[in-house]
């Protein structure tokens, strides 16, 4: 496995390895786990993701970490950084994301994870700030990004442009973080 990893306390977010389409394919088959997502993803578009994250990364220098937890050295999802591809008023922006294994909710992961990946990012990477968004039902998302420091303005709440007038995820919520340069 190459290139740059984070440890904390309980997680160890490090670059994809073949071994984890199995268990990132699982998680992205559970609706609960993508809820606030979107369709469930079959392992093809797993892979896809894998593919998407790694080539970020060669590109970037940035991008999505597989995640486990050190004590098992098991995959629970990923956490990371990704450029939104879409256009809106605060775009081109980079955007800190997370999806983990549904067993692994209400744990603190997600929050331990991103706010690693944030430090991480504000000591590395040339960038003024990160976002975040979400479906604005999605308290669980909502509340960790407050917790890694992010604030959300209302007047820059957005209609998701990749998404139909019926779909119930549309109106998102935008949160932002200044980083240190």
């Amino acid at each position: 496995m190459n290139g740059i990893s984070i440890r904390t306390e309980r997680l160890l977010l490090r670059r994809w390895s073949d071994a984890d389409l199995p268990a990132l394919a699982a998680l992205n088959q559970d609706s609960a786990v993508m809820e606030f997502i979107g369709p469930t993803l079959n392992e093809a578009e797993s892979q896809a993701m894998i593919d998407r994250a790694e080539r970020s990364w060669k590109e970037l220098g940035y991008g999505r970490f597989a995640v486990e937890v050190v004590e098992t050295r098991e995959l629970i999802g990923f956490i990371g950084l990704a450029q939104c591809k879409f256009e809106s008023h605060f775009t081109p922006a980079v955007e800190i994301g997370w999806r983990l294994a549904h067993k692994f909710w209400n744990l603190g992961y997600a929050t331990e994870g991103s706010s690693a990946v944030m430090d991480w990012a504000s000591a590395n990477l040339r960038l003024n700030e990160v976002v975040a968004f979400t479906s604005i039902s999605n308290i669980r998302s909502r509340r960790v990004m407050e917790k890694i420091g992010m604030d959300r303005n209302i007047s820059d709440d957005f209609i998701h442009p990749n998404l139909g007038p019926s779909d119930p995820l549309r109106q998102c919520v935008l949160y932002k973080r200044q980083l240190a340069l």
